[in-house]
């Protein structure tokens, strides 16, 4: 089968933004090739090291490819992502460069090639990400693995807006507790939820896609007893005093449009975990849930990113 591979130069700011473009045209795999990994340090615990080839990655910016496939339909959707990407611009999100350039490649190039990039990660004090088709043995006792198949382009787990969420869950779940996820995804941050003891997740998201994805990666995780998946907008038809933490890894402005549900939703003293919000507009949605009642007790930073504790007063 014929693919067009769509490559995107832009920033770091609208890798979120842009990919959920392109899962939403029907992109089949997302790539982002970030000059950052050149000179990221890296433990070698588990055997990931790999050499880079700095001619792969742009001297500024980051490069987002996708994967569609060649059809009747491809001009139309190509000038659709354009357009998409080009109203970005509306909510201030900063497209840098936002050079376009398409090619076709066969399907089995690139079908599995991307396999050799992704290894086992240990991402916080108890979780390690495995893809499923590497073997892996626990270095720890008490060490939490999460197994994920991202073939459904719906991420590795990696990204620092996901481990940030993580991180934060491993501090702030408590056994017995009612978690919320939305926009779930991958459903990583659900599974992660019930491996540390939450009693009953929710994981909510807009894309049935997703849906379907999240569902397949959290039977693969045996904590399907505890993770109820649903096709849903936010937290709309959710009812109050319902949940002691919810986490939420979209776009800051996203963030900003549901708030006053989740203040609603969450009892009181619990928890609201926000994150994929970038440095510039991290105030904006501090402001937000203060002036919302929330109390934020911690701020997370890795990278360019940003991820929220925020208290229910």
């Amino acid at each position: 089968m014929k693919w067009s591979e769509f490559s995107i130069h832009t920033t770091n700011e609208a890798i979120e933004p842009i990919s959920h473009i392109l899962h939403e045209a029907g992109a089949s795999g997302v790539v982002i090739e970030d000059p950052f990994e050149l000179t990221k340090e890296r433990e070698d615990q588990f055997g990931e090291i790999y050499q880079l080839n700095p001619d792969d990655y742009p001297e500024e910016g980051v490069i987002v490819k996708a994967y569609l496939p060649v059809n009747s339909f491809l001009g139309e959707t190509v000038d659709a992502i354009k357009e998409s990407i080009n109203n970005l611009i509306i909510h201030n999100i900063d497209i840098g460069l936002n050079e376009v350039t398409i090619s076709e490649v066969n399907e089995e190039e690139w079908a599995t090639a991307w396999k050799k990039y992704y290894h086992p990660v240990k991402i916080s004090e108890r979780f390690t990400i495995v893809p499923t088709w590497e073997i892996y043995t626990p270095v720890s006792s008490d060490e939490l693995i999460i197994e994920l198949d991202p073939g459904m382009a719906f991420g590795t787990g990696t990204h620092p807006t996901t481990v940030m969420c993580i991180q934060a869950l491993e501090r702030s779940v408590q056994t017995g507790d009612r978690v919320i996820d939305v926009g779930t995804g991958s459903g990583v941050l659900s599974i992660a939820a019930a491996m540390l003891g939450a009693e009953d997740v929710r994981a909510f998201d807009l894309d049935e896609v997703a849906v379907t994805s999240a569902r397949l990666n959290i039977k693969l995780n045996k904590v399907n007893d505890k993770v109820t998946t649903k096709q849903n907008n936010l937290l709309d038809g959710v009812e109050e005093n319902s949940a002691d933490v919810i986490v939420a890894n979209i776009l800051a402005e996203v963030i900003l449009r549901f708030t006053d549900d989740v203040a609603r939703i969450l009892k009181p003293g619990g928890l609201f975990i926000a994150s994929g919000i970038i440095q510039q507009k991290k105030d904006m949605v501090k402001e937000a849930l203060i002036s919302t009642g929330f109390e934020i007790t911690e701020t997370i930073l890795m990278e360019d990113w940003v991820a929220i504790i925020a208290k229910r007063v």
